[in-house]
């Protein structure tokens, strides 16, 4: 687990210190009516003046947020579908499934729905970017999840160690037809157009610069890795999407502010979805489960999400006279 940063550690504390501040003026001023018992009128005119009013309805929209993101949006899944031209393809264009973080539990969480979602999705290809378990007991359903997944041009993993409580090995994929990648790549095709898909499963010494030097900036290259920390190191001309996951999109982000902790290197700058830096467009999952326990189990304006993208030639695109 990475060390938060001071202004998450500052964003926390402000947080856990206002929602203190709320529940705790409330039990003191129950308190003092209950104990009162004398003046008890005195006491209602004192719980329902202008300003206490203010704390009442804020400590209910609390409850209420609380209760919102334990039970509904943990479950909602978000398909977000993003269309991405390019000159590197002629005619064909390709749809890249994107799932990340299952976090698979001992108790099913949106294992199901996520399957009848993506195979209606009909991707031709399937990208797992990492952070699969919670508990050993879920292997078996991450497994049937993994292998009930359809994609014709092929399906491809990552590993992770990050934010899990259980390492990943090849055999967890055995069986699901998931290729697990780790500083390597696969060249997917349709008819005469191609993609490369990468894949690099630990951050180790010079791993990335080993990987991009096996990278030709002619074709689109995806490149899969668990979290955004490599990306400033890799955008370039030679990666044109760069799919990972990881800080969930926060799991609980406040209004007008975003998300309070990201586990990630750049903190808030990369938080979640859609980003340009430099020739390299990034992608953010918030991905579909939760992290383990003692970690909180809510989610707060961060769905978690299926990421589809639609890789097209350019509108008009011509293929070259011989």
């Amino acid at each position: 687990m990475r060390d938060m940063s001071p202004r998450e550690v500052v964003s926390v504390v402000l947080f856990l210190g206002v929602v203190l501040t709320v529940y705790g003026l409330e039990v003191l001023l129950f308190a003092k009516y209950v104990l009162n018992r004398p003046c008890r009128r005195a006491g209602r005119k004192v719980l329902l003046t202008k300003r206490v009013l203010v704390l009442h309805v804020l400590a209910v929209v609390g409850v209420v947020c609380l209760l919102y993101a334990y039970f509904i949006e943990p479950h909602w899944v978000d398909v977000k579908v993003m269309i991405l031209r390019t000159a590197k393809l002629k005619n064909a264009g390709f749809r890249i499934v994107q799932i990340s973080d299952l976090h698979c539990d001992s108790a099913a969480q949106n294992e199901e729905e996520a399957i009848q979602l993506i195979n209606d999705l009909k991707p031709d290809v399937v990208v797992a970017t990492g952070d699969y378990l919670n508990h050993t007991r879920a292997l078996p359903r991450l497994k049937e999840t993994l292998r009930r997944l359809d994609a014709p041009l092929g399906k491809f993993a990552i590993g992770s160690t990050v934010d899990t409580h259980h390492d990943i090995s090849p055999a967890a994929f055995a069986g699901t037809d998931f290729r697990l990648l780790h500083e390597d790549g696969v060249t997917v095709t349709k008819g005469e157009d191609a993609i490369n898909i990468w894949g690099l499963s630990h951050e180790e010494p010079g791993a990335s610069r080993r990987l991009l030097g096996q990278v030709s900036a002619h074709a689109f290259n995806v490149f899969l890795f668990h979290t955004p920390d490599l990306v400033e190191e890799v955008s370039g001309p030679g990666i044109d999407l760069y799919l990972c996951g990881h800080t969930h999109g926060g799991q609980v982000r406040l209004p007008l502010y975003g998300a309070l902790f990201t586990n990630s290197k750049f903190g808030k700058k990369y938080e979640s979805g859609l980003y340009r830096v430099g020739e390299t467009t990034l992608y953010v999952n918030r991905g579909l489960g939760m992290s383990p326990r003692p970690w909180t189990q809510l989610r707060f304006r961060a769905r978690p999400e299926i990421a589809v993208f639609d890789i097209l030639p350019e509108p008009g695109r011509r293929p070259p006279t011989e």
